[in-house]
C-alpha cells in the first residue's frame, strides 16, 4: 500500500506539465529495448507460412538476443494477441523453448487492436507498483494462419464488418473519397521514403522463417529483413482508380488502397525501472508515462483516438502542443482523416507511414507504432510521443512516452 501511495503521489504531484514529465526518477518506468519483425503481407508475404508457435518462438528469440540481459531476469511476460487459438499454449511453450526459464511467468491479453499497447501497459503498471522489476511486452499476430472472426454476437453493431464502420465514419462526418485517397497516398509515400532512408533498420530485427514452395511443396529457410507491403510509387491519382470495397454501405469510399493491409508480424518491448536499467548498464530509449482507454459507439469505432488522446494528455498533464510525434493506427483512411482534422493534429502524424502502408497485424500495431515513434524521436531529436488506436467493438486507446 505504501508503494501504491508513493506512485500516486509521484503521478499527481504539484509539479505539472512537460517539465515534470522530463524529470528523471529512479522509479520511472523505462524502455530499454523496442524491436519488431518485418511486416509482411498476409497470405502471400514473407511470414505467410509461419505457424503461430513459430512466430511466437522467433519473436522470443530475438527479444532475448537484443535485450542485453539474462532472460532469467525477466519476471513476467505479457503477450497481446487477438486471433491466436488457445493463445496461452504457444505463448508459454514458445517462451520456454526460446530460453526463458520456468520461473518467468507468461500471460496473454486481448483487447483487439490495442492488445499490444495493453501488454505494454500491463507490464508497465506491474513495474510501477513494484510487483516486478523487469517485464517483457509483446504483440504477435499471424493474419495468414488465423482468419478474422466476428467480435461479439451479443450486439449487432459489434458483429458488423470493420468496413461498415469505416463507411459510417466517412458518411456521418463527411470524409470524402479524395481526402481518404490523399491520406493513404501520403502514408505510402512517407513509408517508402523512410524505408529508402534506412529509418526502419533501427527497429526491424531479421526473422528466420520457413517458406513453402507453392509448386513443389518443399520448405526452405529464408531470412526476412524488410517490410514487404509498401507499394512504391503510390499516388492519390492511382488510388482513385481502385473500386470501392464495400459498395453496399455508406457512400462507398473505402477501398483496398485507402484501408490498412492484412499483415503478419510481431513486436517486443522490454520495460523496467530506471534504477534497474542503470544497475544493469542498459541504454534507455524512452520513459513510459500513461495509458488511457475509453468506449464509444461500435458503429463508428474508428474514431476512438478522438476520445482517447485527450484523456491520455490530461492524465499526463500536457497538451497537444507539447507533443512532437503522433502515431494513430490507420485502420482506414476515413478514421485517420477524421481524427487528424478533429484533433487538429498537423502533418507530423505518422511521420514514417502507418498501417495503410505498413500493414495492420491487429494487436501489434501499438508495438509497431511505439517502436516507430521512438525511432523517429531518436532520429530527429523529438521528445514526446503519443500513440493511439481505434479498437473493434467500439473503443479507443492512447499512451504517452517521453524520449530520453
Amino acid at each position: 500500500m505504501q508503494r501504491v501511495k508513493q506512485v500516486a503521489a509521484h503521478l499527481t504531484g504539484s509539479s505539472k506539465g512537460l517539465a515534470a514529465l522530463e524529470q528523471k526518477h529512479d522509479d520511472d518506468v523505462v524502455i530499454t529495448m523496442a524491436i519488431r519483425s518485418p511486416l509482411c503481407k498476409a497470405k502471400k508475404g514473407g511470414l505467410k507460412d509461419m505457424k503461430n508457435d513459430e512466430l511466437f518462438l522467433e519473436m522470443y528469440k530475438r527479444a532475448i538476443q537484443y535485450s542485453n540481459i539474462d532472460p532469467a531476469l525477466v519476471q513476467d511476460i505479457c503477450v497481446g494477441t487477438v486471433l491466436t487459438p488457445e493463445s496461452m499454449y504457444p505463448a508459454r511453450t514458445a517462451a520456454l523453448a526460446a530460453g526463458f526459464p520456468e520461473s518467468t511467468a507468461v500471460q496473454t491479453i486481448n483487447r483487439f487492436c490495442s492488445s499490444g499497447l495493453m501488454a505494454v501497459t500491463d507490464i508497465a503498471n506491474k513495474v510501477r507498483v513494484g510487483q516486478i522489476e523487469i517485464g517483457l511486452a509483446l504483440g504477435i499476430e499471424s493474419m495468414s494462419q488465423n482468419e478474422f472472426v466476428s467480435c461479439n454476437t451479443a450486439a449487432k453493431d459489434c458483429n458488423e464488418k470493420m468496413g461498415w464502420t469505416s463507411e459510417n465514419v466517412a458518411k456521418d462526418f463527411n470524409v470524402t473519397r479524395e481526402e481518404q485517397d490523399t491520406f493513404a497516398a501520403e502514408s505510402f509515400q512517407k513509408a517508402e521514403r523512410a524505408q529508402a532512408l534506412g529509418y526502419f533498420k533501427g527497429e526491424i530485427v531479421p526473422f528466420t522463417v520457413y517458406q513453402i514452395d507453392a509448386r513443389t511443396g518443399e520448405k526452405k529457410v529464408v531470412t526476412i529483413t524488410e517490410d514487404d507491403g509498401i507499394r512504391k510509387g503510390t499516388t492519390k491519382e492511382g488510388l482513385a482508380k481502385i473500386r470501392p470495397a464495400f459498395p453496399q454501405w455508406g457512400n462507398s469510399t473505402t477501398t483496398g488502397g485507402n484501408a490498412s493491409q492484412l499483415t503478419d508480424g510481431a513486436a517486443a518491448v522490454l520495460l523496467m525501472t530506471r534504477r534497474k536499467a542503470n544497475e544493469l548498464g542498459l541504454a534507455i530509449l524512452a520513459k513510459y508515462i500513461t495509458t488511457s482507454v475509453t468506449g464509444l459507439a461500435p458503429r463508428i469505432m474508428g474514431i476512438g483516438p478522438v476520445y482517447a488522446i485527450p484523456l491520455a494528455l490530461k492524465s499526463a498533464g500536457i497538451t497537444k502542443e507539447d507533443v512532437d510525434v503522433f502515431e494513430i493506427n490507420e485502420a482506414f483512411a476515413s478514421m485517420g482523416v477524421y481524427c487528424m482534422k478533429t484533433l487538429g493534429i498537423p502533418r507530423y502524424l505518422n511521420p514514417n507511414g502507418g498501417a495503410i502502408a505498413l500493414g495492420h497485424p491487429l494487436d501489434i500495431c501499438a508495438g509497431v507504432q511505439k517502436k516507430a515513434g521512438v525511432q523517429e524521436q531518436i532520429t530527429h531529436g523529438r521528445m514526446v510521443l503519443v500513440t493511439s488506436m481505434c479498437i473493434g467493438t467500439g473503443m479507443g486507446a492512447a499512451a504517452v512516452f517521453i524520449r530520453e
